[in-house]
């Protein structure tokens, strides 16, 4: 009778919508607590900037590969491997004595991560059928949103109660649960592809991380204070990027597709994403440190403000993927950039009389436009691409989000260090908020080169638009999209 009432199906969606779940909540869930970690181990913006940084880091490296690997050796082992990664680096982080130990696990986080997001996806496949697999993946998705909504609230109100170690203790027995569930219940797979798996382009793979790493570096290294060093490590970032492109060009099968970056449309599409995730990912971690500063807001009041933004993000996807499939594609981008842009250029001139209203607006019209962008700008990247080609769209898709994360973490928390550290007043209300109108005075400029490049792809592609807005496996593609949208962090 227990079975009946809740039958194994139903237990394996469960593992994986935790195994969903835990990956996007740890995410949001570390950036409210990023000031405590400053006072806590005593270091500057620029080393608790790796506690996210290393963590998407290590997502970025390997998400791509999860699945290849999965395909080969088996999902549920490559899943339950991540699983268990993730709960080990958890408690590694919860004992953490310093900075450095504490970046260490998180990497471990991330890379278990990887394989959760990548293959928790795919295993629905194996035992939801085909007719109700779209409810299952919309299931998914919400659970990836609510953990992104519930991150900065849930970290302020641990930080409050229970220490910071409480962020990273908390998800362990959602782990282990996921990892219970799905050991006991999900089949074992049984169509693992005969491709050997030499053909995993495992030199593109060490080129990415290396270009990400030495990019990265070059955006974080001497506390904001740019000189040569930075310049040098940004010169090796690029040279690494010109080998990456030369192998993808000759690899069999290669992480990016540099062929269609002839495309107008595909390369803006991806130009602008990360472009908006950069601006929505610095609303994320500036904005705690300007609260917190500025406002002498406690932890969870800094995270239910901080909140604000995920969840209209949350709010806008569906809507937004009716919105496209009313007025098309290209004009949904453009509102969904616009109200960005004015969210952005309200951040920085908007009274300080307003308070916390004046951050909490303009941050719910940030994340509003940004999730009418992305589920606008994946369904016309996608709609671009043929069959056999838009996993990898897909997977690149990604990649820019990801790009964009860890630029708006590294690149605009470093602007936001260097303007505070310039006013010679590191602790002073008013340097927190001088270093936030900078950032988002930069944050203005990105997404305003992101609308001008995107409507000058509309006036030279107006055939193509046309085209898209009429493709018969248009349903098919916004529900690709508004996954895709559902999935992000912010």
């Amino acid at each position: 009778m227990p079975t009946t009432a809740f039958p194994p199906s139903r237990r394996i969606l469960a593992g994986l919508s935790l195994a969903v779940l835990l990956p996007s909540l740890s995410v949001s869930i570390v950036n409210t607590g990023l000031p405590t970690l400053m006072q806590v181990f005593s270091t500057p913006f620029s080393a608790v900037q790796w506690v996210i940084l290393g963590y998407l880091l290590a997502m970025t490296a390997l998400i791509t590969s999860t699945g290849y690997l999965g395909d080969r050796l088996g999902r549920k082992r490559i899943l339950l491997i991540g699983i268990a990664l993730f709960c080990i680096a958890s408690l590694l982080a919860t004992g953490a004595q310093d900075i450095t130990m504490l970046v260490m696990a998180r990497i471990g986080q991330g890379l278990g991560a990887a394989a959760m997001t990548t293959l928790a996806m795919a295993c629905v496949g194996e035992v939801i059928p085909k007719a109700k697999s779209g409810g299952a993946l919309g299931l998914l998705g919400t659970m990836s949103a609510i953990g992104t909504t519930l991150g900065p609230a849930l970290g302020g109100i641990l930080i409050d109660t229970m220490g910071w170690q409480a962020m990273f203790w908390v998800p362990i027995p959602l782990a282990v649960l996921a990892w219970v569930l799905i050991s006991r219940y999900l089949p074992g797979q049984t169509d693992l592809s005969r491709q050997p798996t030499s053909n995993l382009d495992i030199p593109g793979m060490c080129w990415l991380m290396t270009t990400l790493l030495f990019y990265t570096l070059a955006l974080t290294l001497e506390r904001g204070h740019y000189g040569w060093l930075n310049g040098s490590l940004l010169m090796l970032a690029l040279i690494s990027l010109a080998v990456l492109i030369a192998i993808e060009r000759q690899a069999a099968n290669p992480l990016l597709a540099v062929h269609l970056f002839q495309d107008p449309q595909f390369s803006s599409g991806l130009i602008a994403s990360v472009a908006a995730t950069t601006v929505v990912m610095a609303a994320l971690v500036v904005g705690p440190f300007y609260l917190g500063r500025f406002f002498d807001l406690n932890s969870t009041q800094v995270g239910l403000v901080v909140s604000i933004g995920p969840a209209f993000a949350t709010l806008t996807s569906f809507p937004a993927g009716r919105l496209v499939d009313r007025i098309g594609s290209a004009r949904t981008i453009t509102q969904g950039l616009s109200a960005m842009l004015v969210a952005s250029a309200l951040l920085v001139c908007i009274p300080a009389s307003w308070r916390v209203l004046g951050y909490a607006i303009p941050l719910a019209l940030l994340t509003t436009g940004y999730a009418t962008f992305q589920t606008a700008n994946n369904t016309a990247v996608l709609a671009h691409s043929q069959g056999g080609q838009r996993g990898l769209i897909s997977g690149m898709l990604n990649l820019a989000r990801n790009l964009g994360l860890i630029t708006g973490a590294s690149l605009m928390g470093a602007t936001f260090a260097w303007v505070v550290n310039i006013t010679g007043q590191q602790h002073a209300p008013t340097a927190a908020r001088y270093g936030m109108q900078v950032t988002f005075a930069v944050a203005t400029v990105l997404v305003l080169i992101a609308l001008v490049s995107q409507m000058r792809v509309k006036h030279a592609s107006p055939a193509k638009s046309s085209q898209e807005n009429s493709s018969p496996h248009q349903a098919a593609i916004h529900q690709a999209a508004n996954r895709h949208a559902s999935d992000d962090p912010y």
